[in-house]
């Protein structure tokens, strides 16, 4: 939640986060610092994370309040760097953080996790966001190393040149092996998509790995970049993905869609390009396993 307040008489040259707990009711001074120090807090539209940082009379402040929980410190195990060259790293995102800052987080995120990284290995560089996987989404995710990098990969992203490999539990049995699904996606809601006329193509390719009737494992090729594009094309032919109860998918501890692998071309690797694939964890995997005990990710 963000909360826009305007500092008064009585927050002239006070320190930030004085003024963010006396405009706030519900912020303690303690919490309005994690708030400046996560990056939650602009003055004057301009991102502040100095909590002494003195304020003036008539300061547009704006905080983003989080809900309770939510903010955990990210710390991810050695294995989750799935790949490194001197162009990239291949990083595989656990469920449930987000992939890039917003307005109430920058620590906890992944975005932050790469920055820290690339820090420890003496780079000054930020962590690029050319590609994005949902809150709920596991799995592969890029960060190029160098500006000159995150212009030519995300180009191959904008050009469908980036191949991309998403697995996902859902509800039903699909009557086919194979299918396509060719639908435009739009906004219909706050967070919420659909398949619109007028909308924006989105194409993506379906294929049954195995099924018990009631709960299948499908592989998913996107091959264009939209917004919900598997959760909405899955939910469309009475296929919602468990987890996902923004589109009728069932309750699970987790929602179950993972992007299992991604091949592109690599400046570091010449013609033949990189794959890398992103195994599944916890729960997704508990449930792939009691579904098909003989399930891999080449399958």
């Amino acid at each position: 939640m963000i909360q826009r307040k305007i500092a008064g008489k009585e927050q002239q040259g006070v320190r930030l986060d004085d003024a963010v707990a006396a405009l706030c009711e519900s912020v303690s001074k303690t919490e309005a610092r994690r708030i400046i120090d996560r990056g939650g807090c602009t003055v004057n539209v301009a991102l502040v994370r100095v909590a002494s940082r003195k304020v003036s009379a008539g300061d547009v402040i704006e905080i983003g309040i989080m809900e309770p929980g939510r903010f955990k410190e990210l710390q991810l195990p050695p294995e989750a760097l799935l790949y490194e060259d001197g162009e990239l790293i291949a990083v595989n995102k656990p469920a449930g953080i987000n992939s890039q800052r917003t307005p109430y987080q920058l620590k906890g995120t992944l975005e932050y996790w790469v920055c820290e990284y690339f820090k420890a290995g003496g780079s000054s560089e930020p962590a690029r966001v050319v590609h994005r996987l949902d809150r709920g989404t596991s799995g592969a995710m890029l960060f190029p190393k160098s500006r000159q990098s995150a212009a030519r990969i995300s180009k191959l992203f904008q050009d469908g040149l980036v191949e991309k490999t998403y697995l996902a539990l859902v509800s039903g049995c699909p009557d086919q092996e194979q299918w396509r699904v060719d639908a435009p996606i739009g906004k219909v809601a706050p967070a919420r998509y659909g398949i619109v006329e007028g909308g924006k193509s989105a194409i993506t390719e379906f294929r049954t790995v195995t099924s018990s009737g009631s709960v299948s494992l499908v592989e998913a090729r996107p091959l264009t970049g939209r917004t919900h594009q598997i959760r909405v094309h899955l939910a469309s032919v009475g296929l919602p993905i468990l987890g996902d109860s923004t589109y009728g998918g069932e309750t699970a501890g987790r929602m179950m869609l993972h992007c299992s692998a991604m091949k592109l071309q690599s400046v570091q690797q010449g013609q033949g390009g990189i794959t890398v694939r992103a195994p599944l964890d916890g729960e997704f995997m508990e449930r792939v396993c009691a579904l098909s005990g003989d399930y891999s990710p080449n399958t």
